[in-house]
């Protein structure tokens, strides 16, 4: 069944929306209408490149494509010019669909580019067969052109649930929806019978979170340093979702408590999933980590597996793998996916403390930034941090540690401050994984995808 046809299905009663911050689209109407003019039936077949400067146009080409498309790939904005031209030969693109700037077709690799039009026209006529489109998606945390992972929209709405709320939720999130965090929040809306309110780039997040107050959005979704950037923000007053969701970065017991704070009334859940592996599991019980008794098989199509202290996924929610030419194996012999997520068990419970590819090596000792950074969170008058190596003669590497205090905390001067961390630091930590410097900056930078950015001096 294509998207088009799955949303027609959970489509009741109702007005249902997707919201930009400057145009939106009445779905239910939208399900007979296009907006790439008369060339959709031309798009039978067709491998698709979906550039547009915002998510609406990319949600509703996504719409019309499925199953019409043999593969189609909404690509978000930050990719470079010279990284796009590496993903379109990877992929054998043959069609563009912009909404934006122009880009040169042939330089691409396509035959044709189409120009999304807004506000959509009716639908004369529709491929009466059915595609199984692919969905093409871009892997992050890559210094080189970023990965294409072939999933479809089985593997993509695997993991969601029928929606019986009444009235049906009206969902946001902080991601952009062409990468896997966002796309899985429109599908769950798309597929809820709900309505959906996307961020616009570069949008200040007072603007945003007063835009979620509006439109009343009971279902909200981001990373953890999305959840805490938007915590410091006194705005964050006025949004009173009902559910709350973390994913893509570990979410500490810091972040899990703060959110329970601010928002008394809503479900908060934390959810392990990838592009590459898909949706893993969700842990619903407002504590870091997850219950030991969730490895092995899940029960819900899903096998969680612990070697080598990483953790690793089996399930027809994976990607089918990668695509182009010499591209390497998702998968293992036995079917799972290695998540490079680093684990660890205490107790009846297992909790994430890195990833294999951030360690920072202290003298022939290994630390993960963000245990570190755990412990530096809880204090009191810190809401974010981030930690960092620095290069040192002796050492190879001492850690540093670049802290955001809380807004209107001045209950201890900066030095004052920095020794009750360091004190912290030293009795929850060995000392070698104590910050050598302690630096309190007014902010930190974030990825595209709502990750701090990692980078070491």
């Amino acid at each position: 069944m294509s998207l088009r046809r799955a949303i027609k299905k959970s489509t009741t009663s109702g007005d249902r929306w997707i919201w930009g911050k400057n145009r939106s689209l009445d779905l239910a109407r939208f399900l007979g209408q296009t907006c790439l003019g008369g060339n959709r039936d031309a798009l039978a077949g067709k491998s698709v490149l979906i550039l547009a400067a915002h998510q609406l146009p990319a949600a509703a080409a996504l719409i019309e494509l499925d199953g019409i498309a043999s593969r189609m790939l909404a690509c978000p904005p930050d990719i470079k010019p010279d990284h796009l031209s590496t993903i379109a030969a990877r992929a054998q693109f043959d069609t563009i669909v912009v909404a934006g700037a122009q880009p040169s077709a042939g330089a691409l690799g396509a035959d044709e580019i189409i120009t999304w039009q807004y506000p959509p026209a009716p639908v004369q006529a529709s491929p009466t067969t059915e595609l199984e489109t692919e969905w093409l998606l871009l892997t992050s945390g890559t210094t080189g052109a970023p990965k294409i992972v072939r999933h479809s929209l089985r593997s993509l709405t695997g993991a969601i649930k029928p929606n019986t709320a009444k009235p049906p939720p009206t969902w946001s999130t902080f991601y952009d929806i062409r990468r896997y965090g966002g796309l899985q929040i429109f599908l769950r809306a798309m597929l809820g019978g709900g309505s959906l309110v996307l961020s616009d780039a570069g949008e200040p997040v007072h603007e945003f979170l007063d835009r979620l107050a509006a439109h009343r959005v009971t279902h909200m979704s981001g990373t953890p340093s999305h959840w805490r950037r938007a915590l410091m923000n006194p705005n964050a007053e006025g949004f009173k979702p009902s559910y709350v969701r973390l994913s893509g970065e570990i979410a500490d017991q810091t972040i899990l408590d703060d959110l329970k704070e601010a928002f008394p009334q809503a479900a908060v859940d934390h959810a392990y999933a990838s592009t590459e592996a898909g949706v893993g599991f969700v842990v619903s019980d407002k504590l870091e980590g997850f219950p030991a008794s969730m490895v092995g098989d899940t029960g819900h199509g899903v096998e969680i597996k612990i070697s080598d202290g990483t953790l690793r996924l089996k399930s027809a929610l994976t990607a089918g793998g990668f695509v182009g030419e010499n591209s390497p194996a998702l998968k293992d012999q036995d079917g799972f996916v290695d998540t490079g997520d680093i684990v660890e068990r205490r107790g009846d419970r297992y909790y994430f403390v890195g990833r294999r590819g951030g360690i920072i090596n202290v003298g022939g000792l290994k630390v993960h930034p963000e245990e570190v950074e755990s412990v530096i969170n809880r204090h009191r008058a810190v809401h974010m941090s981030r930690v960092k190596s620095r290069k040192n003669p002796f050492t190879g590497s001492v850690i540093v540690a670049d802290v955001v205090r809380k807004a209107g905390d001045s209950a201890a001067s900066d030095e004052q401050l920095r020794a009750e961390i360091l004190t912290e630091c030293r009795e929850a930590l060995p000392q070698y994984k104590v910050p050598a410097l302690v630096h309190f900056v007014p902010s930190l930078e974030m990825t595209e995808s709502g990750k701090l950015v990692r980078s070491n001096a």
